[in-house]
């Protein structure tokens, strides 16, 4: 394993950092009054589409597909150093990239699995950043952690017309509350009934402004409304009809699809998360030798060498982890790799959680407060100890891989 940058990755992470600093730093707080002063808070500010517009003029486009006919043509260990970075703002910064979620996870999914129509149709929209989308899974009233659950129906139209219907109830729907946001990939079940749990849900495309489609409200996370991201919405499917061309691959293939699609999401979030680390850890140096307390800078107090120097150690740790993740995606595949990525989506939120805590403490009441990012960035943080999976199903997982070597 050789974790050393080569050229192309170096060459766009200079590039990427000076974006950072002359860009997207600045862009934060004019975000902010912007989106005060917009007629809706959903609506996108201006600065975030001039930040857009400079990305792609950049080369700092569309960095996270591996495939070059629709990518950059990255591979998972050369994306790795990039997202980090973009972790360190991670509500403008990945959008600005046009690699934010469930974008990113959308845009894999139709290339990987959508035919030419749905390519044509959803996906090249989607690469111009043009529109947005969402990934409907996620149901209130089942634990969703086990995705065999999924309640919603996905029924051929009893009229004898070649479409499906659509109902269910979903919600956290990242990005639906987007005006912008023209599509959401919805998992359902077309044979509940079925032997195999595993072959009973199907995925189908779902325009937002499709008869019987509800966006009931957003749903806060901590209190924020995350309307960077589009928000998390709640959202209702009744008797929504989409021709049957609609839906992704196969009927029964759902399951197989999600899967696909969580493996690369997940260690894009690790990454990111490790930039958010990193931002915290420059914060909470910059507090320590700028603030007194009890007669000597906060620098010299042992408890906050402590707190620094763990930090330090485990964003280290992470990183390497992270990148043997990466280094193995891309040479023996997801499927190769599956110990690991439930690995670090097991360490990594945990982790830079507690590295978020100690950098509120640290800043007093400051750190919860608005004028910095860390409550936001804790928020973030926490949520994916639960999205993509709770940790304590990929603990299940994994203890139960360790321990079949032992049976």
């Amino acid at each position: 394993m050789d974790f050393a940058f080569d050229a192309r990755t170096e060459e766009l992470r200079a590039k990427l950092l000076a974006f950072m600093d002359e860009y997207v730093y600045p862009a934060e707080a004019v975000a902010e009054e912007q989106r005060a002063a917009l007629s809706s808070p959903w609506d996108t500010p201006a600065v975030v589409e001039e930040l857009k517009a400079e990305a792609r003029r950049q080369g700092l486009w569309n960095l996270f597909l591996p495939d070059a006919e629709y990518g950059a043509g990255l591979t998972n260990l050369q994306y790795a150093p990039l997202a980090e970075v973009t972790g360190r703002s991670p509500h403008l910064a990945p959008t600005a990239l046009n690699c934010a979620a469930p974008d990113t996870g959308n845009m894999e999914v139709l290339a990987q699995f959508g035919d030419e129509w749905q390519k044509k149709q959803w996906l090249q929209p989607l690469l111009a950043g043009e529109i947005r989308s969402a990934f409907a899974m996620t149901e209130p009233e089942v634990a969703s952690s086990d995705a065999t659950n999924v309640t919603t129906r996905i029924e051929r139209a009893s009229d004898g017309s070649d479409e499906y219907v659509i109902t269910g109830h979903k919600w956290y729907i990242s990005g639906a509350m987007n005006p912008d946001c023209k599509i959401f990939i919805v998992m359902g079940k077309t044979d509940p009934d079925g032997p195999d749990i595993r072959r009973q849900q199907s995925m189908v495309l779902v325009p937002r402004d499709t008869p019987g489609v509800t966006v009931r409200r957003a749903m806060r996370v901590f209190g924020y409304e995350d309307h960077s991201h589009g928000g998390h919405a709640e959202v209702v499917f009744d008797h929504a009809r989409v021709p049957a061309s609609h839906l992704i691959g196969d009927e029964g293939s759902g399951f197989a699809i999600a899967q696909a699609r969580l493996g690369p999401g997940r260690i894009h979030h690790c990454m990111r998360l490790i930039g958010m680390a990193e931002r915290a850890i420059e914060l909470m140096c910059r507090r320590a030798v700028s603030r007194t307390a009890f007669g000597k800078a906060l620098a010299q107090q042992g408890v906050v060498h402590n707190w620094i120097a763990d930090a330090r150690v485990t964003v280290e740790q992470l990183r390497l982890l992270v990148l043997k993740t990466a280094w193995l995606m891309d040479t023996v595949g997801n499927k190769g790799a599956h110990t690991e990525i439930q690995a670090i989506k097991i360490a990594t939120p945990r982790a830079v959680v507690g590295i978020l805590d100690r950098a509120i403490q640290l800043h007093g009441a400051g750190g919860f407060s608005q004028d910095l990012p860390l409550a936001e960035l804790y928020a973030g943080a926490r949520t994916l100890m639960i999205a993509d999976g709770p940790d304590e199903v990929h603990q299940r997982s994994l203890a139960r891989r360790e321990l079949k070597k032992y049976l």
